[in-house]
């Protein structure tokens, strides 16, 4: 049987480890992040008239950046509740079901790879431990980890674009803050696909190339177009 100990641990896992977010997830939002300024920085015109017009561009980036990283931060909340809440749901319909009936709701929340692999015993096993599982309250879905993971959603967002925008307050001559700001993007971009090739079991170089690719395309476009 499922002790209280490994029943509150189960429920705090469910969807994930609210203290150590998805590293697939947290760095394709900080690339999705940078490919956003990087269209904004794009946009600012080597003959720009003032550093007003280009602080204006700045804190747009910025802003947008900062409203992405709290919607990124509210809909992890929401999801982690919805999952959440379906696993509750599967519970109570567990335990007000037969064995039979509840072997094949369990079966069915396994990827059917995995589903297939598990024999009869295996499934009952689990039937009988999740039984024994205590519902939590609708209210009591949400954990203080949750919020704090949802918290460093946002400044993983945020922060990973202030590189971008340092050039143009330190250095006097734009069109130069201009490339060494789209250089340090690339840069990041390429590092970014370089972990992301790691995690999935890509080529780290060519994948790391590919994301760099794409930010000299989003460069290159802006540019043609007078950015």
């Amino acid at each position: 049987m499922i002790n209280k100990d490994r029943s509150a641990v189960f429920w705090k896992n469910i969807v994930r480890d609210s203290s150590a977010l998805s590293p697939i997830d947290r760095i394709s939002e900080v690339l999705f992040g940078l490919i956003m300024v990087l269209t904004f920085t794009g946009a600012i015109s080597a003959s720009a008239d003032g550093r007003d017009e280009v602080g204006k561009l700045l804190w747009a980036a910025l802003g947008c950046n900062v409203a992405w990283g709290i919607v990124d931060g509210i809909m992890y909340l929401m999801n982690v509740l919805v999952e959440r809440g379906h696993a509750r749901k599967m519970l109570l319909k567990l335990k007000h079901s037969k064995d039979e009936s509840a072997d094949q709701i369990i079966r069915e929340e396994f990827p059917p790879v995995v589903g297939h692999l598990l024999n009869a015993e295996e499934i009952s096993r689990i039937r009988i431990e999740l039984k024994d599982i205590p519902l939590p309250p609708r209210n009591g879905l949400l954990s203080t980890g949750d919020f704090v993971a949802a918290i460093q959603i946002f400044f993983i967002v945020f922060v990973s674009t202030l590189p971008v925008a340092l050039p143009f307050v330190f250095m006097k001559d734009m069109l130069l803050a201009l490339r060494v700001s789209n250089g340090i993007t690339l840069v990041l971009l390429f590092i970014g696909g370089f972990r992301l090739a790691h995690y999935g079991g890509f080529r780290p170089w060519l994948t790391g190339l590919i994301y760099t690719l794409i930010g000299v395309i989003l460069v290159s476009i802006t540019m043609s177009l007078g950015g």
